[in-house]
C-alpha cells in the first residue's frame, strides 16, 4: 500500500514529489484583498509535507503564496525540507541584467531563501526577443547560486528548442496536459524525449470538470470559479459537452474496473506519459483535502484495454488547436479571462516604424542589426499596401548568432523576428503572400520547412526554398517575405 506519493529526480540534486502541490487558490481566496495569514498557511502546507506532499508550486501572481511558502521553508532544514518553484511572469520589455537580477531577488526575499529551487519562466509573446536575455540572465544568475534550476511555463515545442539549441540549461517546462487537452503528448513530449526535459503538467483534473461530480449531468449555463470556467473552455474546443461525456464514461468505466476514482484515471493517464515528472494538484488551505484519494494513482497502472477504451472516447473529440501555451497568444483564447488579445496588443512593439524622408506614405523598420547601416538597408518597408521584409537571419541585437547549427532554431527564430517587424508597418503574418527559404545546407530543409509551416500552415503563401551555399558565419537560414495588407 502506497501511503506517500512517488517521487523522481527532476534535475541532477532536485528530487521532488511526483503529485506537486499548486498554491494558486491563493490568488483566488485573497481576490477581495484580504490575506491569508502566512503561519496560518505555512501550518495547512506542512500537513502536506508530512504526508509526503512536500513540493509546492507558485507564481509571483499567486497573490501571497510565496510569503506563505517562505514562512514554511523556515521551519525545515533547507537540504532535506521542502521544494519551492515559483514562477517569474514579466511584463515583455529589455531583460537588463539589473531587471532580471531584481525580478529574482524579489522571488528570493518573498520565500526567504538563498537559491530558488526551481524558478519557472512565462513570457507572453515571442515577437519580443528579450525573452532569450532574460533566460541567459537567469542562467548567469542559475551559476551565482541564486537559482538552483531553471524551468519554462507555458513554452510551445518550438520555442523549448530554441532555448535549448541557445545554451540554455532547462529542467522543466509547466503546461497544460488531460484527458481533454493532449497537445502535450505531440512534439513537445517528442522534444523532451531527445533533450531530457520534464513536463510539469498542470490542469490534470481540468478544473474538477474530470471527476464524478459531472458524469451525465447537464451542461452548466453560468459558471463562477474563474479556474472552472478557464477548463469550460477547453471541453468546448475540444469539441463540446457530448465528447468531453464520452471520456468520462470511458474513465468510469476504467475506474470501477481498478477500483480507484475517476479523477486517478485522469492523473495516471498523464502521469505515465514517459516525458511527464508530477502532476500539479492544488493545494486547499483549510478547506476539503483529498490526499489519500490522491495517493490512489499510485496504486495501478492503465493496461493497453484501458488505452484502447480511452482512445475510443479520444476520436469523438477535436484536438486543442496549436501547441501548448497558445492559449495566452493566439485565438482561441482558453484562459480563465477569455479573450487576452486587448493585453497583447497593449505590448509595445520591439520596433518603429519611421517615414522614408523625401517619400511620402512610405514606411521603413529598422531592427539595430550592424548590418543594415553597413550594407544600407531596412529590416521592412512599406509601400502603399505591399510590406517587404528583408532577407532576415537569426541575429539577436547587434550581432549575436542564436542558435548556431541548429537551422530549425533559426528559423524559429526569424519567424518570429519578421512577425515583429510587419507589426508596426501595420501587417501580420496572416497577411503574408509570398516567402523565400535560403538555405545553407539543403539536408537541412525539414526543419525549417516545419517551423515554417506552423507559422504559415493556414495562410499558405506562395513559397520558395533554395539551397544558397555558404551564408555568412553561423546562419544556417536567411528567410524573406512580402506580405499584402487589405484595404
Amino acid at each position: 500500500m502506497t501511503n506517500t506519493p512517488e517521487r523522481i529526480v527532476l534535475a541532477p540534486g532536485l528530487e521532488i514529489s511526483r503529485l506537486v502541490c499548486g498554491l494558486w487558490q491563493v490568488a483566488d481566496i485573497e481576490k477581495d484583498g484580504s490575506t491569508v495569514d502566512p503561519e496560518q498557511g505555512a501550518d495547512a502546507l506542512q500537513a502536506y509535507a508530512a504526508a509526503g506532499f512536500d513540493s509546492f508550486d507558485m507564481a509571483d501572481h499567486y497573490g501571497s503564496a510565496e510569503i506563505i511558502t517562505g514562512h514554511l521553508l523556515k521551519r525545515y532544514d533547507r537540504k532535506s525540507g521542502p521544494r519551492a518553484f515559483t514562477k517569474w511572469c514579466p511584463e515583455p520589455g529589455p531583460m537588463t541584467a539589473a531587471i532580471v537580477r531584481r525580478g529574482v531577488e524579489e522571488r528570493l526575499e518573498r520565500l526567504g531563501v538563498d537559491t530558488i529551487d526551481l524558478l519557472q519562466f512565462h513570457w507572453w509573446t515571442f515577437e519580443h526577443p528579450a525573452w532569450l536575455d532574460a533566460l541567459h540572465e537567469m542562467q548567469a544568475l542559475k551559476q551565482e547560486g541564486l537559482i538552483g534550476h531553471l524551468g519554462l511555463t507555458n513554452f510551445d515545442a518550438a520555442h523549448l528548442a530554441l532555448a535549448v539549441a541557445d545554451g540554455i540549461e532547462i529542467a522543466s517546462n509547466q503546461v497544460s496536459f488531460s484527458l481533454i487537452d493532449r497537445r502535450a503528448a505531440g512534439d513537445l513530449a517528442q522534444l523532451c524525449a531527445r533533450t531530457g526535459v520534464k513536463l510539469l503538467a498542470y490542469g490534470t483534473l481540468c478544473g474538477g470538470f474530470l471527476s464524478e461530480k459531472w458524469l451525465d449531468k447537464p451542461e452548466p449555463t453560468e459558471i463562477a470559479d474563474w479556474s472552472r470556467s478557464k477548463y469550460k473552455r477547453f471541453i468546448d474546443a475540444a469539441g463540446g459537452w457530448e465528447p468531453y461525456q464520452a471520456i468520462l464514461r470511458a474513465a468510469r468505466d476504467i475506474a470501477a474496473k481498478h477500483g480507484v476514482s475517476l479523477s486517478n484515471v485522469a492523473s495516471r493517464w498523464v502521469l505515465e506519459h514517459p516525458a511527464v515528472a508530477a502532476t500539479i494538484i492544488g493545494a486547499r488551505l483549510g478547506e476539503s483535502e483529498h490526499r489519500n484519494d490522491n495517493l490512489n494513482v499510485f496504486r495501478f497502472a492503465l493496461d493497453t484495454e484501458d488505452h484502447d477504451r480511452l482512445a475510443t472516447a479520444f476520436a469523438l473529440t477535436n484536438p486543442i488547436p496549436g501547441d501548448c501555451g497558445d492559449e495566452y497568444r493566439k485565438p482561441p483564447f482558453l484562459t480563465a479571462s477569455g479573450d487576452l488579445s486587448h493585453h497583447l496588443d497593449a505590448i509595445p512593439s520591439v520596433y518603429t516604424a519611421e517615414p522614408v524622408p523625401g517619400r511620402p506614405g512610405r514606411l521603413r523598420v529598422s531592427s539595430g542589426s550592424i548590418w543594415e547601416p553597413i550594407a544600407g538597408y531596412s529590416r521592412a518597408v512599406r509601400v502603399g499596401n505591399r510590406v517587404l521584409v528583408s532577407g532576415t537571419t537569426a541575429t539577436h541585437g547587434t550581432d549575436r548568432c542564436v542558435a548556431p547549427g541548429d537551422a530549425g532554431a533559426q528559423a524559429t527564430y526569424i519567424l518570429d523576428k519578421i512577425a515583429a517587424a510587419l507589426q508596426p508597418l501595420g501587417a501580420r503574418m496572416a497577411d503574408v503572400v509570398r516567402s523565400r527559404v535560403y538555405l545553407r545546407d539543403a539536408k537541412k530543409w525539414e526543419p525549417v520547412s516545419r517551423a515554417h509551416g506552423r507559422v504559415f500552415g493556414d495562410v499558405l503563401p506562395a513559397n520558395t526554398l533554395i539551397q544558397a551555399g555558404s551564408l555568412i558565419g553561423d546562419y544556417e537560414v536567411e528567410i524573406e517575405v512580402e506580405a499584402e495588407v487589405d484595404g
